[in-house]
């Protein structure tokens, strides 16, 4: 008798729920959307103070969703998002560029320690970018 066993592709955490419920909180400036990867409406939170609350206040129920689509959409791998996420997010060593030594990107990150994050154009480059030069990465190195 033959068995048959069926394996199915479960994609691992790359985001998580409870770190999107923290930058949820900053939710009126987009910072649980540009960690779920969606800087378009990252944007627009910005700019509308998160469509004045109204978006805000939905997105805390759509957190869930948001973090199922950023699961699929993103590479997992040995670069853990939420580390970079947290250094770049963090004033001082988003400005120094730590979350670009952490991920082996030791050129710009020299340049950002030397220019303050390039006078901060390239932290709002890495703001809108992050997910996808770690996905990248992560893709490379073969997972």
């Amino acid at each position: 008798m033959a068995s048959h066993v069926v394996y199915q592709h479960v994609p691992q955490h790359t985001h998580h729920a409870a770190v999107g419920y923290v930058a949820w909180l900053f939710g009126f400036m987009g910072a649980h959307r540009f960690y779920f990867g969606k800087p378009l409406t990252g944007i627009l939170w910005l700019f509308t103070f998160g469509l004045l609350g109204v978006g805000w206040i939905v997105d805390l129920f759509l957190i869930p969703s948001m973090e199922e689509e950023a699961d699929r959409k993103f590479q997992f791998g040995p670069l853990d998002y939420n580390v970079a996420w947290f250094l770049l997010a963090f004033p001082i060593t988003g400005v120094l560029g730590f979350h670009r030594f952490y991920m082996g990107k030791w050129i710009t990150g020299v340049i950002y320690l030397l220019t303050g994050g390039l006078l901060g154009i390239g932290l709002i480059y890495d703001w809108l970018t992050l997910n996808d030069q770690i996905s990248r990465l992560n893709r490379t190195q073969g997972f």
